[in-house]
């Protein structure tokens, strides 16, 4: 019997579900640092509340989950550069996560930026290998690496702030 093809649909819950799963349990490190070491920090002018950090996220990890799901839908079509997307995707979703365990839960501020960097490069690149084999899923990760490209500057400036 031949084995049935994962439908569109199911491609895009798997990967949102993936994206918003590491989310969550990013912001379980989070949650602790939020409340107890960031209130210490000196931040910017431009700190956003708190407040818009979880749902900034939530849409983040959702657009760029539906990105996933669109290029894994053409891994078939498009093999090699849509695998090389995905690669890239994993390994800045990993990062994505690590950021936060370096920056709330180690309250390392510094490696979290040197981090950070590499994390904007991974999503960059990622960007790059999506746009190749969907426009918009390449479309959808503008928004993440604008958000990124913030918190990269945010980052540095409370590193800076609190040296």
């Amino acid at each position: 019997m031949e084995k049935k093809p994962l439908s569109l649909t199911f491609k895009i819950i798997i990967m949102v579900a993936t994206c918003v799963g590491i989310g969550y349990i990013s912001g379980q490190v989070t949650r602790e640092g939020v409340t107890t070491w960031y209130p210490t920090l000196v931040k910017p002018v431009f700190n956003p509340p708190n407040s818009v950090f979880a749902p900034v996220w939530t849409v983040l990890y959702i657009l760029i989950g539906v990105a996933a799901g669109l290029v894994w839908d053409r891994i078939d079509i498009q093999k090699e550069t849509a695998k090389k997307g995905l690669i890239f995707f994993a390994v800045q979703l990993g990062l994505n996560a690590l950021w936060s365990y370096l920056f709330f839960g180690l309250h390392n501020p510094l490696l979290a930026f040197i981090e950070i960097i590499l994390l904007w490069l991974m999503i960059y690149e990622t960007f790059i290998q999506f746009n190749k084999v969907s426009k918009p899923a390449g479309f959808l990760f503008i928004p993440y690496l604008l958000w990124v490209s913030f918190a990269l500057v945010l980052n540095g400036s409370i590193w800076w702030l609190n040296r």
